[in-house]
């Protein structure tokens, strides 16, 4: 029986195009400036020498910010490059420039499920920070009261059956109680790897995995869960 779900957000529950053209860019024009004036808090400065341990050498400011946007360039899934988009990210959102972009079934379904007793999770590369400030400023209102819990890359790569036993562990679900949902083939079979059900979202053209993995064009579609969830 299924008695969580874990998803994914970008390509899942909320538009490719909003991170990719609305978040990256936002971060990557402030980042210099959001570095520099806040080098010294302690939270700051250790996820700067986090990006100075990554590059293998002591970094200065100036070189440690046109790193961060070449990995913002790249989407590279860097933890403390995330952590840094996270917090830069929070004053857009408090402050009315952009709402976390959600699909309106998936609001609608997260609803329906939270409702229904399964308990509901995110995986996301982002920063557990930014999930939270995704899902509190939508247009539907503040869905966090939905979630149980979220994961970032410090659990574990999302590409690497480990994270997902690591999550199973700390929610204390087995792994073949949890449905996953993502667009991304590698995250469904790592996650396939480590006993979890699978579903694959194909919204803007993502092409099929096939195989083992379920698939549904939005969360209406997602059909594992209709004669399995808890009453």
């Amino acid at each position: 029986m299924i008695q969580a779900v874990l998803t994914d957000i970008e390509g899942t529950t909320s538009s490719l195009s909003f991170v990719k053209d609305v978040l990256f860019p936002y971060a990557r024009e402030r980042i210099s400036a959001f570095i520099a004036n806040h080098r010294h808090e302690p939270e700051i400065a250790s996820e700067l020498a986090e990006v100075s341990r990554l590059a293998g050498r002591n970094l200065s400011l100036d070189e440690t910010a046109a790193l961060l946007i070449e990995w913002i360039d790249q989407d590279r899934k860097a933890t403390p490059l995330k952590a840094l988009q996270g917090m830069i990210w929070e004053s857009g959102f408090r402050n009315g420039d952009f709402h976390g972009h959600i699909y309106a079934d998936a609001a609608r379904k997260l609803r329906d499920w939270h409702a229904a007793g399964l308990a509901l999770y995110v995986f996301s590369s982002g920063s557990v920070h930014a999930q939270k400030l995704l899902f509190a400023h939508t247009e539907f209102g503040d869905l966090t009261p939905l979630f149980s819990g979220y994961f970032d890359t410090r659990v574990g790569p999302k590409q690497e059956p480990a994270a997902y036993r690591a999550i199973a562990e700390q929610i204390g679900a087995t792994p073949e109680s949890i449905l996953f949902l993502s667009d991304i083939c590698a995250e469904l079979d790592a996650a396939r790897e480590a006993g979890m059900h699978t579903t694959q979202l194909l919204r803007e053209g993502i092409p099929p995995c096939g195989g083992s993995h379920a698939s549904a064009h939005n969360f209406d579609e997602i059909t594992v869960l209709h004669q399995e969830i808890p009453h």
